[in-house]
């Protein structure tokens, strides 16, 4: 056999081991992070309750966003309207293609945020979904308090863990998007 068959079958090797690779990444979604517990607030503490839009609630989420990056591009953008929609950017064999991802917005019983994927896009690749939120948990750098769970297809927002001035919490009371109704309460503790 001369080099250049060698060669061929070499490289043709190769090719085959990496496209194996590749499926076997997207096929199999990564185990999720298993959510903090529930600590219940001091019940002498202070509670405002403050009314926020919508273009507020994507501004105040954007901001603190940013500032858990410090300073670095943007991982990912919130964006508010009907749902709850995260867009960010995926390298897929050095092609940087856009991803679009809708939730829906779920309260739960502690006042953090839950958000459900309801569909997602990715330029005019059919991925998983759960393969699509285990690369963005393993290729972006999210704040802390953002925990992507791809098994349960959910980015879970720890509201009680951002880190706010003055040792206050946050956490939501309504999310009613349809109605423009969200509801914050901002825990102030007592001294």
């Amino acid at each position: 056999m001369n080099r250049w068959k060698i060669g061929f079958f070499l490289l043709a090797g190769l090719i085959v081991a990496v496209v194996a690779y590749v499926l076997f990444l997207i096929g199999s979604p990564g185990d999720s992070e298993p959510l903090p517990e529930v600590k219940m607030d001091n019940t002498s503490d202070h509670v405002l309750t403050v009314k926020v839009a919508k273009e507020d609630f994507e501004g105040i989420a954007n901001t603190y966003i940013g500032k858990a990056v410090k300073g670095e591009p943007l991982p990912v953008t919130m964006v508010v309207r009907d749902d709850v929609v995260l867009l960010s950017e995926m390298m897929v064999f050095s092609l940087k293609l856009p991803v679009i991802m809708h939730f829906d917005p779920l309260v739960g019983e502690d006042g953090n945020l839950i958000l459900k994927l309801s569909s997602m896009e990715i330029g005019q690749l059919k991925i998983q979904p759960s393969t699509v939120l285990t690369i963005l948990r393993d290729s972006v750098k999210l704040p802390p308090w953002m925990i992507v769970r791809p098994k349960e297809e959910e980015v879970f927002v720890d509201l009680t863990q951002v880190p706010l001035s003055g040792n206050l919490k946050v956490r939501a009371k309504t999310f009613n998007l349809a109605d423009d109704e969200i509801i914050l309460e901002i825990i102030i503790p007592k001294e």
